[in-house]
């Protein structure tokens, strides 16, 4: 195998330092915001959280195509400059205020640059690695995506919010004010391409990209399952603090930390929901990938949206911890064995000297579910939970989208198979 270049590792370590920052973030930030003031949070409301999060979670996914082309014109150490700038003033400002509209800016700006952060790692990565070594560079890349959500919430979060949770948003703020250091002194600019997009001939791919009827349904259908997805950042937050009682698996754990220290007292907590899906993901991804590998896209994306589905039903119908866990792993189950086909789906319909425009924006989908998420989460938790307590309802009418999701996308693929025929 041909060895990586320091480049490469340098925005690795950019890329891990970022995510287990925003992940970390992310962990608890739903939670934090609606946790009265004597419990350390800002409290403020469900509905206004899930606005925040209607908001700020679908530029993770748009602002990506524009900085693309921007890095490409400009440069990808500029960019990398004003995001770690605009992000580190967004992580520190949200830990330093209390009022909603200083709160909610700080969290557009925390977005803002960390959309355009998003595809200057990956473009990086495809720069400095060929067709020797590209497929484990883009592995150890997810990896590390995966292993700073797993680390950061795992282990940084439960000490920092101990003391405080504004600690968790000042740690953030420096962890990716630091990496300005790696972009100026390590990171080294990639060779720009001999002609860069414009801003204009960007937006000329969009209306092309949505004249193809075929993608547009497709990710709108798609995007019903990320509706789900996204409620692990926000309602399963809520959820596991107002009505789950996590003791049993607390006590199993600690006898187990027994074995290696004293009079151990950990306890689950909101942000070990991701460390739970990130968790499954590291150590499942690769075994399901090979089981899956020869199983046709669509087939398999519809399995995996069904598998998920079931997930939720799990943590529906029953309060008990273990079958809670057991849920979210089979969620996480579900994921890995939709998204990675649905990616290779979409370079199937797209046409042949266009595979790479639709992979570009093949994102939308985390646009549209999270524009949704946010608001349908939090408006139906309030609506279903807290003034008629019924969890279970709450919890199945997220598995219908599941199971309309996977019904879309049977019809889709049938009308797809006859059109072929």
């Amino acid at each position: 195998m041909k060895r990586f270049s320091k480049n490469f590792w340098t925005v690795i370590g950019m890329e891990f330092t970022e995510r287990g920052s925003y992940y970390g973030v992310m962990s608890i930030l739903s939670a934090y915001l609606v946790l009265s003031k004597a419990e350390g949070g800002l409290e403020f409301s469900k509905l206004s959280v899930g606005i925040i999060k209607s908001t700020i979670t679908p530029l993770l996914y748009v602002l990506p195509i524009i900085s693309g082309a921007l890095a490409d014109r400009y440069g990808y150490r500029k960019i990398l400059f004003f995001s770690f700038v605009v992000m580190s003033l967004g992580y520190f400002f949200v830990g330093l205020s209390t009022s909603y509209p200083i709160v909610f800016a700080s969290l557009l700006f925390m977005a803002i640059g960390a959309g355009f952060f998003k595809p200057i790692i990956s473009g990086t990565i495809a720069h400095e690695t060929d067709s020797e070594n590209s497929s484990m560079g883009f592995g150890i890349y997810y990896w590390s995506i995966n292993l700073g959500a797993f680390l950061f919430p795992l282990i940084l979060v439960p000490f920092l919010k101990e003391k405080s949770y504004n600690l968790i948003f000042f740690t953030a703020a420096f962890l990716t004010g630091s990496l300005l250091f790696l972009n100026l002194f390590v990171f080294k600019e990639p060779e720009k391409p001999t002609s860069s997009k414009s801003l204009k001939q960007t937006m000329k791919e969009i209306v092309f990209v949505f004249a193809d009827w075929r993608f547009v349904v497709m990710i709108c259908i798609y995007s019903l399952f990320w509706i789900c997805y996204f409620q692990m950042f926000d309602a399963m937050l809520w959820y596991v603090t107002e009505k789950m009682n996590m003791s049993a698996v607390n006590v199993e754990v600690n006898k187990i930390l027994a074995h290696f220290m004293s009079n151990p007292t950990w306890h689950f907590d909101v942000e070990h929901i991701t460390v739970v899906n990130a968790g499954a993901i590291i150590i499942l991804q690769l075994l399901i990938s090979v089981i899956v590998k020869n199983f046709k896209a669509l087939p398999t994306i519809i399995g995996g949206v069904l598998i998920g589905s079931c997930g939720l039903l799990l943590i529906a119908i029953t309060r008990n911890p273990w079958f809670f866990m057991l849920g979210l792993v089979i969620f996480s189950i579900g994921e890995m064995c939709a998204h990675p086909k649905f990616i290779a789906y979409i370079g199937e319909i797209a046409p042949a000297e266009k595979k790479a425009l639709y992979l570009g924006y093949s994102s939308l989908y985390g646009v549209i579910g999270s524009l949704i998420a946010g608001f349908l989460g939090s408006g139906l938790y309030v609506f279903l939970i807290e003034k008629r307590d019924s969890p279970t309802l709450f919890w199945l009418v997220f598995v219908g989208i599941g199971l309309l999701c996977a019904l879309g996308l049977y019809l889709f693929d049938t009308r797809m198979r006859v059109r072929q025929e």
